[in-house]
């Protein structure tokens, strides 16, 4: 195959040897060796997105995605991603104390999600929120705050979730006890020490509400609770973080200058990043200098072509996305094929920001 120091050769000589040796390493280096090409027909449907405020202006725009399907994932999922990739938030009660009755009083609480999405708490009887929750009684409503924060995060530029509803204990003999047990020890390793005690009980939170917001001046939206039940988690929650401070780090910044260049047509980068990554593709921030005294920052979505299960299939899309980056810069074209590389990349404009 193609090099970018060899001499020309055919981009598809042993391309898919090389995809399954790429899916068997666990580095992210680019290798302008490798590609792949998806034979799906593809067609071409409307979406609206807005993602990050800056300090210009924001423009909400009409896009075209060129995939069947969408490439970003949805409200619903968003929501109960944030839910279950935490395992720790703030529990509001109505707090039962003379001179403060009836007003808020929050608790930080450790939980984990049933399979229906509904936050369990393990908690002792004589914590304040669990006497504030029996004080209430069965008509009384609690909420659930979690925020899905990682390292570097800062101020409220972070997805966070807010449920809303009843709270009630579980009966030892309810069917998915054993199931709840396994997973808190788990997640939470001192449980094993206090939940058969007689003084620390389970609780199920069943919404009523659920409320989301996707960040510092994005999207927040009321999700529908069935909704909310049956939407599917990101798998790569718990890894996302670490791919962008990975896609960001020195050695990728000419795989995303190429990005820009070659994919969405942009000249004179000043800067770009990736800010976010899950299983149908990720975001780049791209700034880049129009005249002298306008800069112009562009917000893209680059889908990938399928879903990915897995974080080796997620590096894998996102070095397929680089590689053709590259070709397309080298002015490469695929044999007995009309399409150029990068064509079918589904690629949409989330948010556009201009400083003048």
């Amino acid at each position: 195959p193609q090099t970018k120091k060899g001499n020309t050769m055919t981009m598809k000589v042993h391309r898919n040897i090389l995809l399954l040796l790429l899916l068997s390493t666990n580095g992210y280096a680019f290798n302008p060796s490798i590609n792949s090409r998806s034979n799906s027909k593809l067609t071409t449907r409307q979406a609206t997105a807005v993602n990050g405020a800056t300090n210009g202006k924001l423009t909400i725009e009409t896009v075209e995605d060129k995939r069947t399907g969408n490439i970003r994932l949805t409200v619903n999922e968003r929501a109960r991603t944030v839910t279950g990739a935490c395992f720790s938030g703030t529990l509001c009660t109505t707090s039962q104390q003379e001179g403060i009755d009836g007003s808020p009083f929050g608790s930080y609480v450790d939980y984990v999600l049933d399979d229906d999405g509904n936050p369990v708490l393990l908690m002792n009887d004589m914590s304040m929120h669990t006497i504030n929750i029996n004080c209430a009684g069965e008509e009384g409503l609690c909420s659930l705050f979690v925020q899905l924060a990682h390292p570097g995060s800062t101020g409220q530029d972070v997805s966070r979730c807010n449920v809303t509803g009843k709270i009630t204990k579980i009966d030892n003999s309810a069917p998915d006890m054993d199931t709840i047990k396994l997973r808190y020890s788990i997640r939470h390793s001192y449980a094993d020490r206090v939940m058969d005690s007689p003084k620390f009980s389970f609780y199920r939170l069943t919404p009523t509400k659920v409320y989301f917001v996707g960040g510092f001046g994005v999207l927040a939206k009321w999700v529908p609770v069935d909704e909310y039940k049956n939407a599917e988690p990101d798998i790569l929650a718990g890894e996302a973080f670490a791919i962008v401070k990975k896609l960001n780090q020195d050695e990728h910044k000419e795989d995303l200058k190429l990005v820009a260049n070659h994919l969405l047509n942009l000249e004179n980068i000043e800067d770009i990043r990736v800010t976010s990554i899950d299983r149908l593709g990720f975001d780049i921030r791209v700034t880049n200098r129009v005249t002298r005294l306008k800069v112009k920052t562009n917000e893209f979505r680059l889908g990938f072509r399928i879903p990915v299960v897995s974080v080796e299939d997620a590096k894998s899309e996102v070095l397929k996305i680089f590689q053709e980056a590259w070709e397309k810069g080298q002015g490469y074209s695929w044999d007995s094929d009309d399409e150029l590389p990068g064509s079918t990349i589904p690629i949409m404009t989330i948010a556009e920001d201009n400083l003048e």
